[in-house]
């Protein structure tokens, strides 16, 4: 059994479940300081609902994905493809996006949570289910980044990724637990800032993935109606992907150690071609570029000071 593809899910899903630990401990200790704590039940209760929503979420999404395996039909294989594009194009956008928008909003979250608790506890008679929906929502929206992930990784079993992303969100919780209830010191910008470059690094690799997909759609649909075949730059398995430019299968091959890692985490390939080396550097280059100049000089562990 290849355990190596519990890696990646297990890089995003830390990072991830970290940032909604991190709403989650400020409003239990934003609620402790105004004497409100009969209202973590509502937290709590937030909690599992962004859990239970994100599992079935991703429950819907894989019933389409094995759904459309299970239909016979020569157009199977390019609808197969053409939804591993669209789930891949698409958590390859979020998951950019929230990299770049969390770093840039880190230093503002206790704020915003504080805004967020102080609107609700207006309503007295609707204060708990504010608190409920605040919490829903972060944990719901990094629940929904990582499903798409894995759907987007998704090949012949969930069952590996999946538990990557419980190990992970498992780590997550316990960094939270030590955080704000033990007291424990933690560099949240030197983590933030490595597992950023680990994210950067993985989403790269889904960048690779999703060229990959798309090449077997016109693959696929050339066989059907040969009037496709002239989308392909090159005849073979290479098609919209251009020449080869690396070789790695006796050097390092992707199914053996320490490849099988490098693949599983940053997307390696043992064969690389033109067009995926080009797009895959255009994103490091661009998403890079806006993440690093988003990094802040100043530690967003200040806006933890005075929730604890």
């Amino acid at each position: 059994m290849d355990f190596s593809a519990a890696l990646p899910t297990f890089v995003v899903t830390l990072r991830e479940g970290f940032e909604a630990s991190l709403v989650v401990g400020i409003v239990l200790a934003c609620l402790k300081k105004v004497e409100q704590t009969q209202l973590n039940r509502w937290v709590y209760q937030g909690i599992g609902g962004g859990i239970v929503a994100s599992i079935l979420v991703g429950f819907l999404l894989g019933g389409i994905l094995q759904g459309v395996n299970t239909y016979q039909s020569p157009y199977t294989p390019i609808i197969k493809e053409c939804l591993a594009t669209l789930f891949g194009i698409i958590a390859v956008m979020m998951l950019s996006w929230m990299l770049i928008w969390m770093t840039q909003q880190g230093k503002h979250l206790k704020a915003e949570v504080e805004q967020g608790i102080q609107s609700a506890l207006i309503e007295k008679n609707g204060a708990g289910k504010g608190i409920f929906l605040l919490v829903f929502i972060a944990v719901v929206r990094e629940g929904f980044e990582t499903v798409l992930f894995i759907i987007a990784k998704f090949e012949n079993s969930w069952k590996i990724p999946s538990l990557g992303a419980t190990l992970g969100l498992t780590t997550a919780a316990i960094l939270g637990f030590l955080l704000f209830k033990l007291g424990v010191k933690i560099n949240i910008r030197l983590f933030f800032k490595v597992m950023g470059i680990f994210l950067l690094l993985v989403v790269g690799g889904l960048v690779l993935g999703v060229l990959k997909h798309l090449n077997l759609v016109v693959m696929f649909l050339a066989q059907l109606d040969p009037s496709f075949s002239q989308w392909c730059f090159l005849s073979g398995d290479s098609c919209i992907l251009g020449p080869l430019v690396w070789d790695g299968s006796t050097i390092l091959p992707d199914k053996t150690f320490p490849g099988i890692i490098l693949k599983a985490l940053f997307g390696y390939r043992q064969n690389l071609y033109l067009v995926q080396l080009i797009v895959y550097l255009v994103f490091l280059l661009t998403v890079g570029t806006l993440y690093f100049k988003s990094l802040s000089p100043s530690s967003p562990q200040k806006f933890l000071e005075k929730a604890s």
